[in-house]
């Protein structure tokens, strides 16, 4: 099997066992099927997602003039905290920053490596846990804008950790964690401003992800440095794959990048 096309993150669906889907514009592939199988990885050039130019991707697969002038990758993508729509304040482009960021957000806990604070749309649940590894997640709070999620993050990482460690997620040294435990903890925590809107009684989510082996040490394929790569798919978690030599290939990380796929 052959494939060709510009790589975006993968598509995901919580079943009992993660399923795993990537997306090219006139074909896609459930890579769960292709586990124990033998692929290769050819880069081809990059395109922007954006403009859809070849031109050399900067971050989150934008080149670097989409990057500094879209609404998509404003700061306060990546710090909710700097949220301003709520106050009828654009940054790069109202519209679109009041269709985001004036919509439920949810600061949950996840435990990839350890357990973790973090923020995203209502609509990204359990997407998002998917994409960090975790193998557990519970919610904290529901606010009704991104401001609101972003300040309580703020408070309360000063209490628990907002990082995953990768390393540890992708060779499986993690532990379980009474996510209920740590939220009720944190409650004191969350600003007076979101404290209404605290969940009290929502439960745990368990996931489960398509891993047939897990490596005792990871090594990272970098397509940029390395435009090519053979090997034996063993698993998938958050948004890498996990190959039979410890090789782990972050596709989000890659998007933008126009790559050939080769399936024995």
């Amino acid at each position: 099997m052959r494939y060709e096309g510009v790589l975006t993150k993968m598509s995901t669906e919580l079943t009992d066992t993660v399923q795993y889907y990537l997306i090219f514009e006139a074909d896609f592939l459930n890579v769960n099927q292709i586990l124990d199988k033998k692929i290769s990885i050819n880069f081809l050039r990059f395109q922007c997602l954006h403009c859809g130019l070849q031109k050399k991707v900067f971050r989150q697969g934008y080149c670097y003039d989409c990057f500094s002038s879209i609404p998509q990758a404003g700061n306060w993508i990546m710090k909710p905290e700097l949220s301003t729509a709520h106050l009828d304040e654009e940054d790069r482009d109202l519209e679109f920053e009041k269709s985001v960021q004036l919509k439920p957000h949810i600061v949950y806990l996840a435990n990839s490596s350890d357990v973790k604070v973090g923020v995203t749309r209502k609509t990204q649940i359990p997407t998002r846990w998917i994409d960090q590894g975790a193998h557990e997640a519970i919610e904290i709070v529901e606010v009704p804008n991104r401001y609101l999620a972003g300040i309580t993050e703020v408070a309360l990482k000063n209490h628990v950790g907002d990082k995953t460690n990768w390393r540890k997620m992708l060779t499986n040294d993690v532990k379980d964690l009474d996510l209920v435990e740590v939220r009720e903890m944190l409650k004191q925590f969350i600003p007076a401003a979101a404290m209404e809107y605290f969940l009290a009684n929502n439960k745990e989510t368990e996931i489960h992800f398509p891993v047939l082996e897990y490596p005792k040490k990871v090594k990272t394929l970098n397509l940029a440095k390395s435009p090519f790569y053979e090997g034996i798919l063993k698993g998938i978690k958050g948004q890498y794959l996990i190959f039979q030599d410890g090789t782990v290939f972050n596709v989000r990380g890659h998007e933008g990048f126009v790559v050939e796929l080769e399936i024995d």
